[in-house]
């Protein structure tokens, strides 16, 4: 029987390189504009159950210590991982998040209603994968 992957030596700097990441290390990596500023940070993803495909990472933005913020649904497509900046990067201000579809936190959404989705996609254009679009 083989020794788990985390206790061979080297383990850890081979899955920092890894391009595959688990979900739980995305949540709470923060999020940049293009210029470097901080808007927030990935609260959740929003996986496609039936494709098998994530759809959204949920951006964590506003608030004190938790508390008030909103969230604003980015098509997972839209982020990039900078390195350098340990974050993922995505091409929106945030003056346009001021206009984006969101929800406070503790605000329950129900990702299955029509005029929500619609939305969400006419805001930031259609999905990728087209697998959200007929709806």
């Amino acid at each position: 029987m083989s020794e788990p992957i985390q206790n061979q030596p080297g383990a850890a700097a081979r899955q920092d390189r890894a391009a595959l990441i688990a979900s739980d290390r995305v949540e709470g990596t923060a999020v940049y504009d293009t210029s470097g500023n901080r808007l927030g940070s990935i609260d959740t993803l929003m996986i496609d159950k039936v494709q098998g495909r994530v759809e959204y990472a949920v951006l964590s933005f506003g608030g004190f210590l938790g508390f008030g913020g909103s969230h604003f649904p980015l098509p997972w497509n839209q982020l990039r991982y900078d390195v350098g900046l340990g974050g993922y990067v995505v091409d929106v201000t945030e003056e346009q998040l001021a206009d984006a579809p969101s929800y406070k936190a503790g605000e329950t959404v129900d990702w299955s209603d029509e005029l929500w989705s619609g939305r969400v996609r006419g805001y930031y254009g259609p999905s990728p994968y087209g697998s959200r679009d007929g709806l």
